[in-house]
């Protein structure tokens, strides 16, 4: 793995004026879960081989896979974007493409790969794009780029920031898609497998390298993972054809900000012998079927060994996964029928040394230790600079926005932003001096305001189906409106994460909110069917973390403020703003 070498630095102690009340906790495990299954040999041999450079599913293993996968035999999608096969198909008119069961297939599924996912349901013809934007950083040049591609495509162009901090463009048009590559190209992006059977953005720290307090800089495990997935943007068929998507993060912080528990691969800071290094956390993810916390692998790896460490467990996931039903193909599902042990194993005799070493106990992650709000202006590691958290409702954001954003990312800090799981963006860099003209900018006095209301600043809502064709309801600008008229009814005093997700899949991450709204249909009061939501309350992430659970199903989504105000006053301490007047 030479070619990925990077010189890494052992992390700087930290001051015990750091540490604070317990409320987010992550201890390292000492050992793992016990778990004896009795595995045939046989079950281990790889159900992949390599063909022209491409993996492809033995022919032994394909009775009863799932018809995404019979698409990825008949032709591997990265075959698109490396050997020029998206040039031919943009220049194919759609009448063209539906008429052949082939190219509709590369628009409906294989176009996936190259982060492209055509709206056939609700804006035909249509794509999202994806990108590839590891640790959510970006610079004022790559915002102005994806600002002057969406704005060509008026009401249908638009942007999102996603939780796993990232840029999705909508609004793109098959015949515009080569010349889009070779622009994010110049700019330093990728679309390029950020969709389908993928690994996908990795997630770190968005406070990496300016925060006083963090543990370790994230970016660059964050970078090396993306180039190593990618090989570096021209196409990695190696890690193309996994049984389902695969999310990872590397922790920098004692706050958690990577939701290490809801990724299938977590690393974790610890030190070891006097080594840094990472413990291991695998298997997170939400499905429609199925939801769990990502678990110990009793296992811990040195910093150098970041890469080949993802490429070990990647490998299993390719060669042993179960590529029959989609809900039961995720990562955690192999850990299950394997067990965790013959699953570390499989790992370990994949690696360079062939071979794992145990957790370490000594755990970098604070266990007493209050989540901090970065929203606002906090200073930096960096005397005399100050990084700013400013919100951006559910995410949205038009060409105008983002041209204003690379603006002041521009003329106050280093042209840089970050983006952050909550779907909010932090301009870092900020000579103190310059913050409070930076405050009084219109952008972040009427629109993206660094202090939004309590409620307002855990908001997250995935895209719902203004644009998705799988969400059953509409998502994000029901979640502003709720949230505004639960906060003429109840004050609120402490932050509560309200996550809304259109649909099971649970893009919006429901499970780990304080509150999460769920689509689906239900009955208004004559028994008609409408849109509703199925209402989650508890979720949490640390090491006490559990996902929350089912609080009330189908409520219509009409009369939803008066139930979350008071789900507010009854678990979260909110006050009826009839009885706070008063009482004044």
């Amino acid at each position: 793995m030479s070619s990925f070498s990077v010189r890494f630095f052992t992390p700087q102690s930290l001051p015990s004026s750091s540490v604070r009340p317990k409320t987010w906790v992550l201890a390292a495990p000492t050992s793992a879960p016990a778990a004896s299954v009795e595995v045939d040999a046989g079950r281990l041999e790889p159900r992949v081989e390599e063909r022209g450079g491409y993996f492809v599913l033995k022919e032994k293993f394909r009775e009863g896979i799932n018809p995404q996968e019979k698409v990825k035999i008949e032709k591997d999608p990265l075959k698109l974007f490396m050997e020029a096969g998206i040039e031919e198909l943009a220049e194919m008119p759609l009448e063209e493409i539906e008429k052949a069961k082939h190219s509709k297939d590369d628009i409906d599924v294989r176009l996936k790969w190259l982060g492209l996912f055509h709206r056939r349901k609700h804006h035909y013809g249509r794509f999202m794009m994806r990108l590839k934007l590891p640790n959510g950083v970006t610079t004022s040049a790559q915002t102005r780029y994806l600002a002057s591609v969406i704005r060509k495509y008026g009401k249908e162009g638009c942007a999102d920031v996603t939780t796993r901090q990232n840029w999705q463009i909508r609004g793109v048009v098959l015949p515009d898609v080569p010349e889009i590559l070779k622009g994010l190209e110049e700019v330093g992006l990728t679309s390029l497998q950020s969709g389908m059977d993928s690994v996908r953005n990795p997630v770190g720290n968005p406070l990496a390298g300016i925060d006083p307090e963090e543990i370790v800089d994230t970016r660059p495990y964050t970078n090396l993972l993306s180039q190593f997935i990618t090989a570096n943007s021209r196409g990695n068929p190696a890690f193309a054809n996994l049984p389902r998507k695969w999310n990872a993060c590397v922790v920098g912080s004692h706050d958690l900000y990577e939701h290490p528990h809801i990724n299938d691969l977590a690393y974790m800071p610890a030190t070891k012998d006097g080594r840094f290094g990472f413990n291991l956390l695998v298997g997170g993810f939400f499905s429609g079927k199925r939801c769990d916390e990502a678990i110990p692998l009793d296992a811990w790896i040195p910093a150098d060994d970041v890469i080949p460490l993802c490429k070990a467990m990647l490998e299993v996931f390719r060669d042993l996964g179960y590529r029959g039903n989609r809900q039961k193909t995720r990562m955690m599902w192999l850990i299950d029928e394997l067990g965790l042990e013959v699953f570390r194993s499989e790992v370990a005799k994949r690696m360079p040394q062939k071979e794992l070493e145990r957790a370490s106990p000594e755990d970098l992650v604070q266990k007493q230790w209050e989540r901090r709000d970065y929203l606002g202006v906090h200073p930096q590691k960096q005397e005399g600079f100050s990084y700013v958290g400013i919100h951006i409702p559910v995410g949205c954001v038009q060409a105008n926005d983002m041209d204003e954003l690379a603006r002041l990312a521009d003329t106050y800090g280093s042209g840089e932003l970050r983006l952050t799981v909550e779907q909010n963006i932090i301009i870092p860099n900020v000579e103190n001096s310059k913050v409070e003209t930076l405050l009084n900018e219109p952008l972040l006095k009427d629109d993206f305001l660094p202090q939004p209301s309590i409620l307002m600043k855990g908001l997250v809502a995935c895209t719902g189906n203004q644009f998705c064709g799988q969400a059953i309801i509409e998502t994000k600008a029901r979640a502003l409106k709720v949230t505004e008229e639960v906060e003429r009814l109840v004050s609120v005093t402490r932050p509560v994460r309200m996550h809304w997700t259109g649909c099971p899949n649970s893009c919006g991450q429901v499970q780990v909110a304080d509150i999460g709204f769920m689509g689906c249909m239900a009955r208004d009061e004559n028994g008609k069917p409408c849109e509703g939501a199925d209402i989650f309350l508890g979720g949490r992430i640390g090491s006490d973390s559990h996902l929350g659970q089912v609080y009330k199903k189908a409520v219509p989504c009409k009369d939803l403020v008066p139930v979350v105000a008071d789900i507010l006053v009854e678990q979260f301490g909110a006050v009826p703003r009839e009885r706070e007047e008063g009482e004044d």
